[in-house]
């Protein structure tokens, strides 16, 4: 972490945020009456330095570090195998065992004077750990927006979940499988806040590299068009996204070979899971430490007299919500991808449980299987990238692309509720299900990230960042909490896909035809202009200035 002290950046905000083309009068229509187009221009800090290739690549390998293997993968199969451990079959009474040749498939542990199934268990330490999430997006979410209280939030997030992956060597006995679950719930908390407080860093750096940089200057100068300039500052985005995206895939690839040095000459030695969990750990401190030394101060507005770090963002939130008429789209996409985020996540969970069963647990094969999708993840990340840079096709199209195959891995496990040939019964459908994902799914999350940024308003990135981890990682309150109460009805886990399909199916549609990404880009743009003193004191009012009339080229 940088020991040098953050100074007050002046907030020298280049102007011009729409300007509507070929027009004379005034009316919005050229000199035939045709009716012109406005674009978003986004204003600009000229006192924010320009991203260094060091800071750039710190924050790349920050990313490249923070892949999940611990927190979002091993830590969850150590939970559910000690509970597993712990827990009895209900047919046969306390004391059987779950994994016996002859067990029924059901497992139980003691749970509040009765008993819940293991399933349930793991899914109840999801949604729990999503209402947490939720909890912390929604009190000091829009507080990283002030001074430097951003930087130092994910600085303190980071150190904790590092905390808890380590605190995994104590792990070592099924009797801890409520210690298990708590460090688990740390564990992921904490990463899925990471990802979140990252991610709202990204569109300021992609507004001040170099090449950003160059490209205001020549729309200033008049050397491009407003309407290229909008479509290649959208191109850098994704380029940014695209690339962190890459790099977190490549961390899984990286973290997963290292972890076999351990799991193939150590197979039977009763710690080696706690082991690689320390190991997979140190790789993100060694790589995540230098985005804290190498990224430059780009601090916020000062935090308002009389207002608090833990108040503040619940203000700005109702204020941010207030405006879904002034901000439609926005709206629209953060509802939408609520719902599609928690199908996805929830489908994510219930077929890593289905996963963890078939393969009894086993960090090797989870091993195996996590190297085909970050292999497959890396390479379609890249692929889709070039091909969205080739032919220039828009973020969203993109987007629609990857939800295709959202909808169709609930739809896939839906089927194994009539029959064991099909729908995560099979060892090879895990291989497909992770070689599918990786191809469609780790785009899915990059292009899902830039479409956030496309309709988040300049200046308010941590604040609109905060609603989309509500959105993103804390969304998933509903389905966890639905499907174990199907799973404890029924005692089948497939009997939660049906209600996953419909939520992702649902939330899809919304997306595919409820949001107009490049009307919302500019409505996000006007907004932040006509409250932009929000970026000279961080208090928004309904009185600030009025938009301004756009710009005749």
């Amino acid at each position: 972490m940088s020991r040098q002290p953050l100074p007050e950046i002046p907030h020298e905000v280049s102007s011009n945020p729409l300007v509507s083309v070929d027009t004379s009068d005034g009316s919005g229509k050229d000199d035939s009456g045709i009716e012109t187009t406005e674009v978003a221009i986004a204003p600009v800090s000229r006192s924010e330095p320009i991203v260094t290739r060091k800071e750039l690549w710190s924050y790349y390998l920050y990313y490249n570090g923070d892949n999940g293997v611990g927190p979002n993968g091993y830590s969850m199969t150590l939970f559910q195998s000690l509970a597993t451990a712990a827990g009895y079959d209900p047919v046969k009474g306390p004391g059987s065992d779950c994994s016996a040749s002859d067990a029924s498939g059901q497992c139980v542990l003691p749970w509040a004077g009765g008993t819940k199934a293991v399933s349930s268990v793991v899914l109840v330490a999801n949604g729990v750990s999503f209402a947490v999430m939720t909890l912390i997006f929604t009190t000091i979410g829009s507080a990283a927006d002030y001074g430097s209280f951003g930087r130092w939030l994910l600085l303190i997030l980071t150190v904790i979940c590092w905390g808890a992956q380590f605190a995994s060597m104590s792990l070592t006995s099924p009797d801890r499988w409520g210690v298990a679950m708590a460090l688990y719930m740390i564990g992921f908390v904490t990463y899925g806040a990471t990802l979140v407080f990252y991610a709202a860093v990204f569109p300021r750096l992609a507004r001040n590299t170099p090449h950003a940089r160059t490209l205001r200057e020549k729309y200033e100068r008049g050397e491009i068009s407003a309407e290229e300039y909008e479509v290649e500052e959208s191109l850098e985005k994704n380029r940014i996204s695209n690339i962190s995206t890459m790099h977190s895939n490549v961390g899984y690839i990286v973290t997963l070979a290292l972890n076999l040095s351990l799991l193939l000459p150590r197979e039977k030695d009763p710690k080696v899971n706690n082991y690689v969990l320390v190991l997979t750990n140190g790789y993100w401190v060694l790589l995540g430490i230098w985005w804290f030394i190498f990224q430059q101060p780009r601090p916020g507005p000062t935090l308002p007299k009389g207002e608090h770090y833990l108040t503040i963002g619940w203000k700005q939130i109702w204020i941010a919500l207030k405006q879904y008429k002034k901000l439609p789209y926005t709206f629209i996409y953060l509802v939408a991808f609520f719902l599609l985020a928690d199908g996805l996540n929830t489908t994510g969970t219930l077929v890593s449980i289905c996963q963890n069963d078939k393969f009894n647990f086993s960090f090797l094969q989870n091993t195996y299987l996590g190297l085909s999708q970050a292999i497959t993840s890396t390479i379609s990340t890249l692929g889709f990238w070039y091909i969205q840079k080739y032919w220039k096709i828009s973020t969203k199209r993109m987007f629609v692309v990857t939800n295709v195959v959202t909808i169709l891995i609930p739809l896939w496990g839906m089927i194994g509720i009539w029959t064991t040939k099909f729908g995560f019964h099979n060892v090879w459908e895990f291989w497909a299900y992770n070689v599918m994902f990786g191809l469609f799914q780790a785009p899915y999350y990059a292009f899902s990230q830039t479409m956030m940024a496309e309709l988040t308003p300049p200046g308010f990135d941590n604040m609109f960042f905060g609603l989309f981890g509500l959105s993103n990682r804390a969304s998933s309150m509903i389905g966890p909490n639905v499907i174990q109460a199907i799973i404890d009805r029924t005692g089948d886990n497939w009997k939660g896909f049906p209600f996953l399909f419909a939520l992702c199916t649902a939330a899809s549609i919304v997306i595919w035809f409820g949001v107009d990404v490049t009307t919302g880009r500019r409505d996000a743009v006007a907004w932040a202009e006509k409250h932009r003193s929000y970026a000279e004191t961080g208090v928004y009012t309904e009185e600030d200035a009025v938009p301004q009339k756009p710009k005749k080229l």
